[in-house]
């Protein structure tokens, strides 16, 4: 192994405590003769139980290091994945060296690990290329990432050369991209000490509510999946401001709306206030990518003094580079203009013809403006709030009538913030659990 990991070219910049790095080591000592017997049995079975960490946290079965071999491929981030994910295999040079790659690659999936075992008296590599799960269960990533990794698995153990072998990995790349972007529906960013300096974190647990689970609000969710529909096939869609009163379901409109276009490409990535000033790092780490991304910015407001509005504004639209086309920036909040006005704004109001003008004011209204379309998520009235019960309650089958679940619902809104879509749902789970508890 360790005389076939050093020809890796375009994928050989592995951490050097990646687990194949790591065995790369051991099995050098190991021809070596330099480490005890017990310490190289010790870091085999290190790298073996993160093997079945990475297994069990994706659900990953059978032959788990052809899995893992495949897991690499298909999250190594370098210009030839990234390239063929966007355009697919041309006929470049770069061929060349991924083509020399690839055999490295194929190398390892047919690796006889029987010299070693015997050498040490162990058979942990080849329980793992014997491998039954337990469960499946998703833990971490999309449910079709197993199905995933191991369809392409498959093929590469029956890849003849690394031609075959390089047209089944560039054929995975064209179809579902390469990476965390490829794996995952959502990201918040971790910005660094420095300027520009961010990192992409996986949300892994995201709700998993669909548009038809938010009952109600027919036409805003018309206007929001036009605009997305819009975007994800390449046509011209706007940035997309919610807003209006909380717990409407805002916030849950954008996460339904990612759920339904994630097999289109749309994918999200999450920004708070503070992060503004990395909004263009960002952008250029997405821009170049085959997916369509969503800025989402929850609950976005600011205060008198708060001056990052102004980093969005030159992002949205006035800045010197161009948004790409590859994003949007939705956002929620439960102010109309996003910027509290106060008296003191309207101090500059100059007359003029019958006309009033503020600079003040049109500065902080501007920002609005740069939205293209503005949905209102307005409180529902008394019979709306009673049609959201309802409807919760007869997707949850529970056992209570109408005019039951009605009186209990006016009882629950007057101690717990009124009447709301999240108010409603909250009274549901109250429901729910009580008849658990009774049964």
């Amino acid at each position: 192994m360790h005389n076939i990991v050093p020809q890796l070219l375009l994928y050989g910049d592995m951490p050097k405590e990646s687990i194949l790095m790591e065995l790369c080591d051991i099995f050098a000592q190991a021809e070596l003769g330099v480490e005890r017997r017990d310490i190289l049995i010790t870091r085999i079975h290190r790298e073996i139980k993160r093997i079945l960490e990475v297994a069990t946290n994706f659900g990953f079965d059978k032959n788990l290091w052809h899995n893992y071999l495949t897991f690499l491929l298909i999250t190594n981030e370098n210009p030839f994945s990234i390239t063929c994910e966007k355009v697919g295999a041309n006929d470049g040079s770069v061929n060349y060296f991924a083509k020399g790659d690839f055999k490295a690659f194929k190398a390892l999936f047919d690796y006889d690990f029987s010299g070693i075992e015997e050498k040490l008296g162990i058979d942990c590599f080849t329980r793992i290329n014997q491998y039954k799960a337990i469960s499946k269960k998703e833990l971490m990533y999309n449910k079709n990432v197993s199905e995933k990794v191991q369809a392409l698995s498959e093929q590469l153990e029956t890849a003849k050369d690394e031609d075959e072998f390089f047209h089944y990995v560039t054929e995975f790349y064209k179809a579902f991209g390469v990476g965390m972007f490829g794996l995952n529906k959502a990201f918040r960013i971790l910005s660094g000490e420095r300027a520009g300096d961010i990192e992409f974190l996986p949300i892994n647990n995201m709700e998993k509510v669909m548009l038809d689970d938010l009952i109600g609000y027919e036409l805003q969710k018309k206007k929001l999946v036009e605009n997305t529909k819009a975007f994800v096939e390449g046509r011209k869609a706007n940035n997309v401001l919610l807003f209006g009163d909380s717990g409407t379901g805002k916030s849950t409109s954008i996460k339904a709306i990612v759920n339904e276009f994630y097999p289109d490409g749309l994918r999200m990535v999450e920004i708070y206030k503070h992060q503004f000033k990395d909004l263009s790092a960002v952008i250029a780490q997405l821009k170049n990518r085959n997916y369509k991304f969503i800025i989402y910015m929850d609950d976005l407001s600011f205060e008198e003094f708060e001056i990052e509005y102004k980093f969005l504004k030159a992002v949205i639209e006035g800045g010197v580079e161009t948004k790409p086309d590859n994003i949007l920036i939705y956002a929620t909040s439960n102010r109309r203009h996003l910027i509290k006005e106060t008296w003191k704004d309207r101090n500059d109001v100059e007359q003029s013809e019958g006309m009033h003008r503020s600079d003040t004011m049109e500065e902080k209204l501007s920002l609005v403006n740069r939205f293209g379309v503005t949905i209102n998520y307005s409180k529902p009235t008394h019979k709306e709030y009673y049609e959201i019960v309802l409807g919760l309650a007869h997707r949850m089958n529970l056992p209570y009538s109408n005019e039951e679940l009605v009186a209990e619902a006016n009882k629950w809104e007057l101690f717990h913030g009124g009447i709301s879509g999240r108010t409603a749902q909250q009274f549901i789970n109250y429901m729910a659990g009580k008849e658990m508890l009774e049964n």
